[in-house]
């Protein structure tokens, strides 16, 4: 990974004295947990190439020894959040879940998205609030015909879908799509006009291997690859150690992938695409975790699983909006 660097650019570039994306007390901080790459005890590898701490050190000891925060390239986009349903409800469930959902106090500098299963978005498009948009969880790679079981971009269209997810790790490790393949269907559906979530994330041996960075990158690329523009583009960063496990990354473990992922951005895409698009988190987000995962300077949002099947906690999440501006 290339050092992290201090730039004039585009990107908005903060030193955070406020809200430090490491736990800089080691001495309270080894457990048996993980920073993001490494196990917390050896995380102060100075001489590993994937040492995060290595690297914000440098950068904080360019600009002086007065702050111990760290450099963040902040999105400068609106606070997102999406609620993914998954493979969840039946007609009636649905109806209450959208009844709680029209009747919620929502704030209004948030854009809010749902993603019903499929066989039911026609009664959630046609009752569901206009305040909150309607995505897929996924859509084929190219226009309809012979491919039983799948669903085109043309056909989401058709129904009201604005958005689809790509890259959820349950496509990825338990139907086996690579990461390659999802480059291409997102690809298509923005080409056809579909909004996308673009899920990465790494598996729990990944991160204990110090592959966490390693993997997001690979995943990264093959969307810059493939995508023709990043306009319409929101990156989901779901550990998939996290993903309905109850285990939720610390506020500094998830600040800190997003914080390279928008590094990984501006080096290989552009600095303008680093501070536009929004990141996102998502793994095990609940009521009880999400303002203070708000507070992160480069988290911009969410994207809730289980909560998201829960209208009154689905609303508090999108309402931690509030969280992001207090820090702010």
């Amino acid at each position: 990974m290339a050092a992290m660097a201090i730039s004039s650019s585009s990107a908005t570039v903060r030193i955070g004295c406020k809200k430090s994306a490491f736990v800089t007390n080691a001495s309270s901080s080894v457990r048996s947990e993980f920073a993001g790459l490494r196990r917390m005890d050896s995380m102060f590898d100075m001489g590993s190439s994937h040492c995060l701490f290595a690297q914000m050190q440098r950068n904080v000891q360019a600009v002086g020894n007065g702050c111990r925060g760290v450099v963040t390239m902040a999105g400068t986009g609106k606070f997102f959040v999406g609620g993914n349903w998954k493979c969840n409800g039946t007609k009636d469930s649905i109806s209450k879940l959208v009844t709680e959902l029209n009747s919620a106090k929502l704030e209004d500098d948030v854009d809010i998205v749902v993603a019903p299963p499929f066989v039911y978005i026609d009664q959630v498009k046609s009752s569901l609030t206009d305040r909150i948009e309607i995505s897929a969880q996924n859509a084929w790679v190219g226009k309809g015909g012979a491919f039983t079981g799948e669903i085109s971009v043309e056909q989401l269209k058709d129904i009201g879908c604005k958005w689809v997810i790509h890259g959820h790790s349950e496509r990825r490790h338990v139907i086996g799509e690579d990461s390659q393949f999802i480059g291409k269907k997102s690809a298509y559906a923005l080409t056809q006009g579909l909004k996308v979530i673009a899920c990465i994330g790494e598996k729990l041996e990944e991160r204990e291997a110090g592959k966490t960075f390693d993997v997001c990158y690979e995943q990264l690329k093959a969307f810059a690859d493939n995508v023709p523009s990043w306009d319409d583009v929101v990156i989901a960063y779901e550990p998939v150690w996290a993903i309905g496990t109850g285990k939720v990354a610390s506020p500094q473990q998830a600040q800190e992938v997003h914080v390279a992922v928008r590094e990984w951005l501006s080096k290989n895409v552009s600095a303008e695409v680093a501070s536009q698009t929004r990141i996102i988190y998502g793994g095990s987000v609940n009521g009880g975790n999400s303002a203070e995962l708000a507070k992160q300077e480069d988290i911009d949002g969410f994207l809730v699983g289980g909560a998201s099947l829960k209208g009154p906690e689905f609303a508090s999440i999108c309402n931690s909006v509030t969280a992001k501006k207090v820090a702010a």
